[in-house]
């Protein structure tokens, strides 16, 4: 599918649905290939990467490298009416989340594996702490 069809055929929360997935699959192979462990610790690890201050933290360092439809989806994914909320995080951070996740949801739908994995090293590189 071609970046346009994705655009206008899935809703932003339908991307952040699909996102949510793609971005947390390459958080748990990241962390399986340091080694194995316990699963709770491996699921330690993999929150410290996918809890919604940390997308909204890794979010703000990647927009300014951003292309302008990839900031568009994320405007999307932000600004979609979802009304749920996790008790661990404000709205603002639920929010940008949401922006983050709809990001990887197009960007798969769109077969940019190159493109997700250079931004997944760019958070690697950014670091969780």
């Amino acid at each position: 599918m071609n970046k346009e069809e994705v655009l206008h055929n899935y809703s932003p929360l339908a991307l952040a649905y699909l996102g949510d997935g793609v971005y947390e699959l390459y958080v748990r192979s990241y962390i399986l290939a340091q080694g194995n462990c316990q699963n709770q610790k491996l699921h330690q690890k993999a929150q410290k990467y996918v809890n919604c201050a940390a997308q909204e933290r890794f979010l703000n360092l990647l927009l300014s490298e951003l292309s302008e439809t990839e900031q568009e989806v994320v405007r999307r994914g932000r600004n979609a009416k979802s009304h749920t909320k996790p008790k661990s995080a404000g709205y603002g951070t639920y929010h940008a989340a949401t922006g983050f996740e709809a990001l990887w949801g197009y960007l798969h739908l769109s077969g940019e594996t190159e493109r997700m994995q250079t931004l997944f090293d760019k958070i690697i590189a950014f670091g969780v702490d």
